[in-house]
């Protein structure tokens, strides 16, 4: 080793010092050796020699209090994936443990996938399967993560807003459920810094302006509270912190829920640590004594933790200088949890084993958004699921006996009724909160009692449309699971129905036996048994048909070329004429075109001209209203001109949308980031309400051809509350 990578491995040892754990050195040594040498020749974006970031990532794992073999991985997680090394050479040389945690980390990048998105869903699938075998892998990879946002600025731009929002998007929640605060943080105020670097530094200044004054002020309540607290508590073993909200905690609440930055309570905090539970009540008495509590502004996360097993009271009250603040008070134990979660339980020093029970309830959400997606061929829906399932924002719910249910901000009265059972989901038929009836898509509110109706009635069960309605993972898996095993004529003859209706859409025109063979490549394709099988999971939406259509109509297009023999047939020789606003119209050259907003035809859609009276060509689709069925029999046939896309351009064109959907907070603002996301124009937009809490938006975008309009209809379909997406013809 050069003298630069000797002193970097003894600050990692002075590291694991400093930390005093029991550590296997020479395990640890070995790996960094093996580290050094696999990575040699390599440099990051910042230039910098590659061994360098995987000695920061173990520093950051010595740090969470984890033991050798994590150090170990944490030092080898990227030979795998960057190097020859293959996951066999590091269960040689490092045993079966170490190759484990290696595997669960390196992401899926040595197989051919469709589209990125896939590519990640598939990694992410596989580290949640390593997981829940060894809780381990993420806390690796969260450290991986975190070393790498750290360093994000050497990264070409795009990459970092990338990598930002996955980070934003997917680590900082699950950080978050396993209760890495820390850890948690800094990702998402990294994140947010190059997302929104412009909201970041106001955050920053708005911190900054008169720091000293309300640190002065906060250090002095801080003492007057000891104080009081070693009066009225003599002998209680106590200990007192003050901490900032972070910088995201305050984004969220000035940039999503619209409050000024006044108007956030929670930005400064007092935290008492005590020894016993009882005790933390009795601080919380003497604290209301001591300072005037804002109503409404205070949980009990002891009686009710959070579901990543935080525990601790909050009250939000004002000092005499008029400063509100936070007091948070908790026990030394639910403290150790706070900040290291996950981390803090998995003592693999003292011997613990997997068996741990208390371990495999928290870490149940795992394999819950494992199963709730296993019947979906849509490796996609594993990302939504960790979006949603994960979300920071909680609501708690009672239920008309005093259970506490925990869902996701947005969860509808649907996603309660299955969280408490899928026998209580499949029999609702109506709800209450606070005991006035309400709509089955109200959104629940924390501290509302929910009481959900059921009936008896035989054959009853969910309503398709509470797939649009429930959020989480969990309710819409049980949903389509009944639909599954009850209504599988149903789902096959429903499925069969939209097939034909968009095999008809797309002009996919075959006969009896031909149709049949078809549909049977396509269920094999899909790993389906047989074509029932496809049709039943097309029924009950385990597919979306949208997403294959695509690749369907190519295979068509080809089934259809491959069956069809040349024809040498002699015409007259006709003047090709030449391509106008991408249009190419047979006979005529440089002629204005007009596409006709009766049917707004696309690129790829089978069109006809009409030449009209001193306006050029209006081109129509094929199938359009305006155009005569049969040419010939028309009153002008010989206005009517053949005409077809110009393969050889690529523009855009405008097309119109028309979404249905329940009317919810941040809907446009979901629309409008997921049409940015692909990169497409919007030229307009209009919304409007409807009876029912429901609303139509008519979004007019520029789409380059009729799959990629379909693309972005399948993009918009996937959010949240969305019934059905339309297109229509622009007036």
């Amino acid at each position: 080793m050069t003298e630069q990578q000797e002193r970097d491995y003894r600050d990692l040892i002075e590291k694991m010092k400093e930390f005093g754990g029991n550590y296997n050195t020479e395990l640890v040594k070995k790996a960094y050796e093996y580290c050094v040498t696999a990575h040699e020749g390599q440099k990051r974006y910042s230039n910098e020699d590659y061994y360098i970031h995987p000695v920061n990532v173990a520093k950051i794992i010595v740090s969470l209090g984890m033991d050798s073999e994590s150090i170990a991985a944490a030092l080898l997680h990227d030979v795998v994936e960057d190097t020859e090394t293959t996951v066999e050479d590091i269960k040689r040389e490092f045993g079966e443990d170490v190759a484990l945690l290696v595997d669960g980390v390196t992401k899926i990048g040595r197989l051919n996938f469709s589209t990125k998105e896939q590519q990640q869903a598939e990694s992410l699938r596989k580290m949640l399967i390593a997981m829940g075998r060894d809780i381990r892998v993420i806390v690796i990879k969260l450290a991986d993560r975190l070393h790498n946002m750290r360093t994000i600025d050497a990264m070409p731009e795009q990459k970092q807003r990338d990598k930002s929002l996955e980070t934003l998007e997917i680590y900082a929640p699950i950080a978050h459920r396993l209760g890495i605060r820390p850890v948690k943080e800094e990702l998402e105020d990294l994140a947010i810094k190059h997302l929104d670097p412009i909201a970041y530094h106001e955050i920053e200044e708005m911190l900054t302006l008169n720091k000293q004054h309300r640190e002065h002020i906060l250090e002095e309540i801080r003492r007057r509270i000891e104080n009081r607290l070693r009066e009225e508590m003599p002998g209680v073993e106590l200990a007192f912190q003050s901490r900032v909200k972070s910088i995201h905690g305050i984004y969220r609440k000035m940039y999503v829920q619209g409050k000024n930055f006044d108007e956030i309570y929670d930005i400064y905090a007092i935290r008492i640590i005590t020894d016993t539970v009882a005790n933390c009540y009795n601080a919380l008495g003497i604290m209301h004594d001591m300072f005037r509590p804002i109503p409404n502004r205070f949980k009990d996360y002891i009686s009710t933790p959070k579901p990543n097993m935080y525990q601790s009271l909050h009250t939000t009250v004002i000092s005499r200088a008029g400063i509100p603040f936070e007091i948070q008070i908790r026990t030394f134990e639910m403290h150790h949890t706070a900040e290291f979660g996950i981390a803090a339980h998995w003592k693999y020093k003292e011997g613990m084993t997997g068996n741990d029970k208390k371990m495999e309830e928290r870490l149940a959400w795992i394999r819950q958004i494992l199963d709730s997606q296993a019947a979906s061929t849509d490796a996609t829906d594993l990302v939504r699921s960790i979006k949603v399932d994960l979300s920071q924002e909680d609501v708690f719910a009672v239920t008309p006996k005093g259970d506490v249910i925990n869902l996701p901000v947005g969860s509808t009265v649907v996603d309660f009724a299955f969280a408490i059972h899928s026998a209580v989901g499949v029999k609702m038929i109506g709800a209450k909160a606070d005991g006035r009836i309400v709509p089955i898509n109200h959104e629940i509110k924390t501290g509302e009692v929910i009481e959900i109706i059921t009936t008896n009635q035989a054959g009853h069960g969910p309503s398709r449309d509470w797939l649009n309605i429930a959020v989480t993972s969990q309710a819409k898996s049980k949903i389509r699971a009944w639909f599954k095993k009850e209504k599988r004529a149903e789902n096959i003859a429903a499925g069969k129905m939209e097939i034909e209706r968009e095999f008809r859409r797309d002009g996919i025109d075959l006969n009896e036996e031909e149709y049949t063979e078809f549909i049977e490549e396509i269920a094999k394709r899909c790993r389906f048994a047989d074509a029932e099988e496809f049709y039943a999971a097309i029924g009950y939406g385990g597919i979306l048909l949208s997403k294959i259509m695509p690749r369907i109509k190519e295979d068509y297009n080809k089934r259809t070329a491959a069956k069809q023999p040349p024809e040498i047939v002699t015409l007259p020789e006709k003047q090709k004429g030449k391509s106008t606003d991408g249009v190419v119209v047979e006979g005529i050259d440089n002629c204005l075109i007009k596409l006709s907003k009766c049917c707004s035809p696309l690129p790829g859609d089978d069109i006809i001209g009409f030449i009209t009276r001193g306006h050029g060509v209006s081109i129509h689709k094929r199938d359009c209203k305006n155009v005569p069925k049969n040419i010939a029999l028309s009153e002008e046939p010989d206005r009517w001109i053949a005409a077809h896309w110009d393969a050889t351009k690529n523009e855009s064109f405008i097309s119109a949308l028309q979404i249905s959907a329940i009317d919810r907070e941040g809907l446009l603002v979901d629309l409008m980031n997921a049409v940015y996301n692909m990169r497409v124009p919007v030229r307009s937009v209009n919304a409007r309400q409807t009876r029912g809490g429901n609303c139509v938006i008519v979004i007019t975008v520029s789409a380059e051809s009729v799959e990629h309009l379909r693309s972005i209809i399948a993009r918009i379909e996937k959010l949240q509350g969305i019934f059905s997406v339309e297109r229509i013809n622009q007036t």
